[in-house]
């Protein structure tokens, strides 16, 4: 069932982050299917903790720009949305490559909305996270 009820434009969207802490990170939305939105982030060294892993805090901002995002495309354009709470679960410390996260809704009301978010790199998990947003009257 698709949930989108904003513009999807992929284009679009990723020049709306640009000057955003996403764009410092290199975060960039690659795909956005009917219940399911999907971004990126390359794995770079100011990304990385002194031990040359990546920081827990870059793995959460990626989840948030994923949940946020997503949270905002499937509302009215009389709406806006806030994060109430966010955790995550590090399961498996990247050092290269890419990290893909993929985002799915787990609960869409009228005031709030649950969103998960899952990490990978190399095919394999590496944070599991969860969202919730607040949904707002302009």
């Amino acid at each position: 069932m698709k949930i989108w009820k904003r513009n999807i434009n992929l284009e679009n969207i990723n020049k709306k982050m640009k000057n955003t802490l996403a764009y410092h990170l290199g975060i960039n939305i690659t795909a956005i299917e009917d219940n399911l939105l999907e971004g990126e982030m390359l794995v770079r060294d100011f990304l990385k903790q002194p031990y040359g892993i990546v920081h827990g805090g870059a793995s959460v901002v990626l989840a948030e720009t994923l949940g946020s995002l997503a949270s905002n495309l499937c509302i009215e354009d009389n709406l806006s949305t806030v994060g109430l709470d966010i955790n995550a679960n590090h399961i498996r410390a990247v050092t290269k490559g890419l990290i893909i996260g993929k985002t799915i809704p787990i609960h869409l009301g009228r005031s709030t909305h649950v969103w998960e978010i899952k990490l990978f790199n190399n095919d394999k998990i590496t944070c599991v996270s969860r969202l919730t947003m607040a949904i707002l009257e302009r």
